[in-house]
């Protein structure tokens, strides 16, 4: 969902040294006739299976929000999903300037009835939610890591 603070998180777990990636960034979908016929992202799967059977020392943090996610569900050790009400949505999305999707009416119509209708099965999906309106990008990111990383002493 566009709004919810996927990308300030990636951003933030970037700049700490942590791997990230971006599937919005170019390259990491493709367009596919989705049920209504629109075309719809969908992340690459030889790109995907290529990142996430790449051996790795530290956590890596992958955001996205496409129909065919959920088959790399069990390749993550945590789905987390990033929510927030839809004003604290509207209001970043009219106020970044990285990303204009959502600026438009039709766009923000397609938000709000994604919504609706795919935010239930994201979180059905989901391992956890966290609502990004009370949380600051530091605060999420710490909660993100700490979900990947060992308790120390254990």
């Amino acid at each position: 969902m566009s709004g919810t603070g996927k990308s300030t998180a990636l951003r933030t777990l970037a700049a700490r040294g942590y791997g990230a990636v971006d599937t919005d960034d170019e390259g990491w979908c493709e367009l596919h006739a989705g049920p209504d016929g629109h075309p719809e992202p969908r992340w690459r799967e030889d790109r995907m299976r290529a990142l996430l059977d790449a051996p790795r020392r530290e956590p890596l943090f992958v955001q996205g929000c496409v129909p065919n996610q959920g088959q790399f569900y069990p390749d993550f050790s945590r789905v987390v999903l990033l929510s927030a009400p839809l004003d604290v949505m509207r209001a970043r999305i009219l106020a970044r300037t990285d990303n204009p999707y959502g600026q438009t009416r039709a766009e923000w119509a397609r938000i709000q009835a994604d919504t609706a209708e795919v935010l239930p099965l994201l979180r059905a999906g989901a391992d956890l939610e966290l609502d990004t309106s009370r949380l600051g990008p530091d605060e999420l990111a710490d909660r993100l890591v700490a979900l990947v990383t060992p308790a120390a002493g254990s």
